[in-house]
């Protein structure tokens, strides 16, 4: 490295230290981080109290409240001093090329740092630390849609798995000829549902179709629906006497593993004509109280929108509207290119976002709510 290069990233380094300096000042008024830290100091004054563990719903409450409160505290600490060390650190690495390097290089990682917390301070709905449940059902487009389902299923499994997040298959319905015409996954981690919120929609791929002897050009549609797993502390009033629950044969590869019990359970809550299913456990018991669980989370969904229909008819209009629109196209021929149509963001390795890497739609999505609310 010459001594323009060095003078570069001695700049460059220097520039993006001031950058962050300037985001975490915002960050630290924006987060309350004052009235964090001195919340968390509250709450382990009063679990050093001799009776805490006496009062079981508080100590429990009080628990949870402290570890979400540690995370947040304890990273931005994280942050601030890394920030400090680095801002120090440079002065004494600016005649050595390798460390210098290495200094750019924990720079970015902390750069990487401070957008994480920029990006989940602009997940404060009710629900959006909440695990997230997935829906997919295939479009028109025959086969090559169904196909298109299970290219979108692997891809939410793939993201899940980059975000450390937890997958749980709720429900299958496997295609006829290939794909799958709709399944349904539980994806468990905190923000799942802040994050895959901005996958609602209907999602569209341009290829040349693999099942048609002609090669020619086809387009697929698949619909993606996400809402949150709904917790103990929220009240769905569900009245056993407008279930109807029917237990089916699990769907299978067949041979020695196939399930000869009628282990899966389909709910049907009739007032609100709203069906549930789950058959991802071999227990009819487990997969009945899975199935509950979605039932509870899609019933609050209903309400929450009913809800919001009687305050503001418009907004309830662009909600409808938001789920039925096209929102991303992924076009294989006779190009490359994934573009999400409510952002602008496009990306022209197809195969990666197929793979997973769907965050930075995800994020250019969340920052213009973030944006339109402000």
């Amino acid at each position: 490295m010459n001594a323009k290069d060095t003078a570069n990233l001695i700049y460059e380094i220097q520039r993006n230290l001031a950058d962050i300096n300037t985001r975490l000042v915002i960050l630290k008024k924006a987060i309350n981080f004052e009235q964090k830290q001195a919340r968390l100091d509250q709450i382990e004054e009063k679990m050093a109290e001799p009776d805490f563990w006496e009062h079981k719903d508080l100590s429990q409450a009080l628990q949870q409240e402290k570890s979400q409160l540690v995370r947040e505290v304890e990273r931005f600490k994280k942050a601030w001093g890394s920030l400090t060390d680095y801002q120090e650190l440079i002065e004494l690495v600016k005649d050595d090329e390798q460390s210098l390097a290495e200094l750019g290089h924990d720079v970015t990682e902390l750069n990487t740092l401070v957008s994480t917390i920029e990006l989940e301070r602009m997940l404060s709905g009710e629900h959006d630390q909440n695990n997230a449940i997935l829906s997919i059902n295939v479009g028109s487009g025959g086969v090559d849609s169904q196909d298109f389902s299970e290219i979108l299923l692997r891809m939410y499994k793939r993201y899940a798995e980059r975000r450390g997040y937890e997958v749980t298959l709720m429900d299958l319905a496997e295609g006829e000829g290939a794909g799958i015409k709709s399944a349904t996954i539980m994806i468990s981690g905190r923000y799942a549902y802040g994050y895959l919120k901005a996958e609602v929609g209907v999602h569209r791929l341009v290829r040349i179709s693999p099942f048609d002897s002609g090669a020619r050009r086809h387009t697929s549609f698949s619909s993606v629906w996400v809402i949150p797993e709904i917790d103990e502390s929220i009240e769905v009033d569900i009245n056993n006497d407008d279930l109807r629950i029917d237990t089916f044969r699990s769907g299978g590869a067949g041979g020695q593993h196939v399930n000869k019990t009628d282990s899966a359970v389909r709910i049907t809550h009739i007032p609100t004509n709203t069906v549930v299913v789950c058959q991802a456990e071999r227990s009819q018991i487990k997969n009945r109280a899975t199935a509950m669980k979605l039932l509870k989370a899609r019933l609050y969904e209903l309400e929450m929108r009913k809800r919001l229909a009687e305050r503001d008819k418009a907004e309830a209009q662009k909600l409808e509207a938001s789920f039925g629109s096209q929102i991303r196209n992924y076009v294989m021929a006779p190009y490359r290119l994934v573009k999400d149509l409510r952002t602008g963001v496009e990306v022209g390795n197809v195969d990666a976002v197929l793979d997973g890497d769907i965050q930075p739609f995800i994020q250019a999505y969340l920052l213009k709510l973030n944006t339109q609310k402000e």
